[in-house]
């Protein structure tokens, strides 16, 4: 296999992030948007979790062909695809065109295994989790990029501004992802058989972190992806506010992200720092529910973008950490599609009580979910579970 070049990594790295960026220019405002065209709160959880659901079905049959077909590459042109028509199908009339966009976003986000698994194949498997926190840190800066834009086109424009901005930057995406390489894979290597599938998914460590991300991504789509955005408009946002709101909790995610597994784990262990993730996103996503300004919203979501960056690429690197090279996808697809439940389940949650006794109980929802996984992550990180005998390489 020949080895990886600097404008490997970097062309790898642009694609990343306008993926993200496409996918996420909408986001803050996607909420606002649904309100404005006369949705309920318990519809636009609807369409804000059906993002989830698609990836749900969608994720792990795709890891499953990936690894039987050894590529990579034509998934994630898949992926810029249909992030493009995503941003169109939302513009479509009625409620209908934004659920087919959303939908059709799931699809594209589903893809996302196949960056994972590529970029891991870019390095030796000791460094996975390392590699896993450096495609966090582009994960965290593309959302940034596109969250950042959404408030100041909707602002300046309109709602088609912001939809267009995301087709025009998969269409670019697409053009520069036909460019990546993709290492060699041993063409001699097993198809994975559904025996094997059995052994993959049931591995303790990959199951644990799975369970945990559901929650993480639970609490993630009922706040800064959810229903946060409506919490400052409350509070009398425009769309420059908003956009100060998107940096308050993505800078701090973004850094985080990139520090977490280089830095904290190593000193705190692997598990107490998912586990301190998830007691201060608790703690945070709570403190939303109390907001009485723009600036102390502003407070909460740089506090739970900082808790929340703490555990997602730990969780991440954790899921392939105990898999071999050529199951890597299933076992990647897998964990995706796992965690999927929790974009779906927490806004479609959120939205229903949301609708039924305000909007803050959909936040008090988001921190109690947070507890509990703290809750869980101090019980596998004693000494004796199968968890614990991650913290070595998750920590490398």
């Amino acid at each position: 296999m020949k080895k990886t070049t600097m404008f490997d990594h970097v062309l790898f790295i642009a694609v990343t992030v306008i993926y993200w960026m496409s996918l996420y220019v909408y986001v803050p405002v996607l909420s606002l948007f649904l309100d404005e065209r006369g949705l309920s709160m318990q519809m636009i959880g609807l369409v804000l979790g059906s993002y989830g659901f698609v990836q749900i079905v969608v994720r792990f049959p795709l890891g499953m062909l990936s690894d039987k077909i050894g590529r990579r590459k034509p998934f994630i042109l898949i992926g810029m695809a249909t992030g493009a028509a995503s941003c169109l199908l939302f513009l479509l009339p009625g409620w209908l065109g934004p659920l087919a966009g959303r939908l059709m976003a799931g699809v594209c986000a589903s893809t996302w295994v196949a960056f994972t698994v590529l970029y891991a194949s870019y390095f030796t498997a000791a460094d996975a989790t390392r590699a896993m926190g450096r495609i966090s840190f582009m994960t965290a800066s593309g959302q940034l990029i596109g969250m950042t834009l959404s408030g100041v086109l909707a602002d300046r424009f309109d709602w088609g501004a912001v939809f267009g901005a995301g087709f025009a930057a998969a269409l670019i995406g697409l053009l520069l992802a036909a460019a990546i390489r993709e290492p060699r894979e041993r063409a001699d290597r097993p198809a994975v058989s559904f025996a094997k599938l059995g052994s993959v998914v049931r591995k303790p460590l990959l199951v644990k972190v799975s369970l945990l991300s559901v929650i993480a991504h639970s609490i993630l789509f009922i706040t800064m992806f959810g229903f946060t955005p409506l919490k400052a408009e409350q509070l009398g946002a425009g769309g420059l506010e908003l956009t100060y709101v998107v940096f308050a909790f993505m800078i701090p995610h973004a850094f985080t992200s990139l520090f977490s597994a280089r830095w904290f784990a190593p000193r705190l262990g692997s598990w107490q720092t998912v586990m301190a993730g998830f007691a201060l996103s608790a703690l945070f996503t709570a403190a939303i529910a109390f907001s009485p300004s723009l600036g102390w919203l502003m407070a909460t979501q740089a506090l739970n973008g900082f808790a929340q960056g703490l555990h997602f690429p730990l969780l991440l690197g954790m899921s392939i950490q105990e898999v071999e090279l050529p199951e890597r996808a299933t076992a990647m697809g897998f964990y995706q599609a796992v965690y999927s439940v929790g974009m779906f389940a927490g806004p479609f949650l959120a939205g229903w009580l949301n609708d039924s006794f305000g909007l803050t109980s959909g936040f008090w929802l988001g921190a109690v979910l947070g507890a509990a996984a703290a809750m869980l992550a101090a019980r596998w990180s004693r000494p004796g579970s199968s968890g614990a005998s991650a913290e070595m390489s998750a920590g490398s």
